[in-house]
């Protein structure tokens, strides 16, 4: 087996003793391997250990790999970094997730430029559930607005959530932002909005995640290594 390959079933071990300690139903959560700035290599041999999601920050290198693996059917690939509106078609065109909307502009760009061709493109709104400057996401004050908004457009299908809360030391700590995310997932849920995606949780951090409720959780170090300079 190759590193990647064993990295990967350690993560999975990972997943799996965190749903039995947080009493979730095995399989309940899911597994984004995060491949922004990893070579194509590295997604294929991730690939060849039935990895299928992948995820990517950059546009143009995210869509660079989404072209060079079209023959492979089952791969669905999430672009999770910041995007801007001069970028959004290409992201529109060629991904089949989006987990950063932080605000109606770009969603309706989106929705706009989504081909007619291809199903709706599945999205989560980002929340700066910790409140950091240099983080995106919407205010937990705006997310409710937003969601709402998000789910009325034509182009895309309202999914979930999604967070990048400040890094954390202990367990107590990491799970507050997570738990503040789920508890927000629970209350639209129950005015209505159908959610089934809580995208919390990376590789420091994965257990705390599966505790308060994630439903994928987004891995790039502890699959690939540390990230290489774009």
């Amino acid at each position: 087996m190759s590193v990647i390959a064993d990295n990967l079933q350690a993560v999975r071990n990972r997943i799996s003793a965190a749903e039995r300690a947080a009493g979730r139903a095995p399989g309940s959560v899911g597994l984004l391997a995060v491949s922004k700035t990893k070579p194509l290599a590295d997604i294929l041999a991730a690939r060849a250990a039935g990895q299928f999601t992948f995820g990517e920050n950059y546009v143009q290198e995210g869509v660079e790999k989404v072209l060079s693996t079209t023959v492979d059917r089952e791969i669905i690939w999430h672009f999770i970094g910041p995007l801007q509106s001069n970028k959004s078609r290409l992201v529109a065109e060629h991904f089949d997730w989006v987990h950063s909307i932080d605000r109606l502009k770009i969603a309706e760009r989106l929705s706009a430029q989504r081909p007619v061709t291809r199903a709706p493109l599945d999205v989560c709104v980002q929340v700066n559930v910790s409140g950091e400057a240099s983080k995106s996401g919407c205010a937990p004050a705006e997310a409710a607005a937003l969601c709402r908004a998000v789910a009325g457009l034509p182009g895309l299908c309202l999914r979930g959530l999604m967070a990048i809360p400040e890094p954390a030391a202990d367990a107590a700590a990491q799970r507050r932002p997570f738990r503040q995310l789920r508890e927000l997932f629970d209350q639209l849920r129950a005015e209505g909005l159908a959610l089934d995606t809580l995208s919390m949780g990376m590789s420091h951090d994965l257990e705390a995640a599966i505790a308060e409720g994630a439903t994928l959780v987004r891995i790039g170090t502890a699959i690939f290594g540390e990230r290489n300079t774009p």
